[in-house]
């Protein structure tokens, strides 16, 4: 049984959730570059340290999502049914992801983050964070009797697949396509 959040807990959730909502209506607004941390701090209505205490950098404010997707991901692998096999497992948490960042009203956020240098680089950093993550659930589990090159390549695979099927026309058709490369090359590497 879980025991819900304290008073202080969701109060910090909250606050939290308000200068991303903040950041990402300023951003989107007026433009990433134009906007600077403490005009989102005052829109808020939160000093410059409290955005901080929630958000190490400017970028992190627009990857509001950033942990949970990474904690996601990792517990594709440690929390699937025993017996469970693990590509079905990360295929489907993978597909739910890319439905949450192709849902309506997502396509200017990728745009902005297209744009700028500055997101597409803390983008790429941290889709590697999320694929070490993910190597290290699946060195993790004694059922998945693989190299450790095999899952870090298992684990980029799958943080890519997000990356390119989120970019598809189809993105569905997209996860199923990655997907089944994927399995075909993870069930290569158990081969005596």
């Amino acid at each position: 049984m879980t025991v819900p959040p304290g008073r202080r807990e969701r109060k910090k959730a909250a606050t939290r959730q308000k200068i991303a909502e903040t950041a990402l209506r300023l951003f989107l607004e007026r433009g990433y570059d134009t906007v600077g941390i403490r005009e989102v701090a005052a829109e808020a209505d939160v000093a410059v340290t409290t955005l901080f205490s929630h958000f190490a950098s400017k970028e992190a404010l627009v990857f509001e999502q950033d942990q949970n997707f990474e904690q996601r991901l990792t517990q594709a692998v440690t929390d699937r049914a025993p017996g469970e096999p693990l590509i079905p497992a990360l295929r489907r948490e993978t597909l739910a992801l890319v439905r949450h960042c192709t849902a309506e009203g997502a396509a200017p956020i990728w745009h902005m983050i297209d744009s700028s240098p500055a997101l597409r680089a803390y983008e790429e950093s941290m889709r590697l964070r999320h694929a070490e993550a993910l190597a290290a659930a699946i060195a993790a589990d004694p059922g998945l009797s693989r190299t450790a090159m095999a899952g870090r390549t298992l684990a980029r695979f799958v943080v890519d697949a997000f990356s390119l099927a989120r970019e598809a026309d189809d993105p569905d058709a997209a996860v199923d396509e990655i997907f089944q490369m994927i399995e075909a090359a993870w069930e290569a590497t158990g081969a005596a």
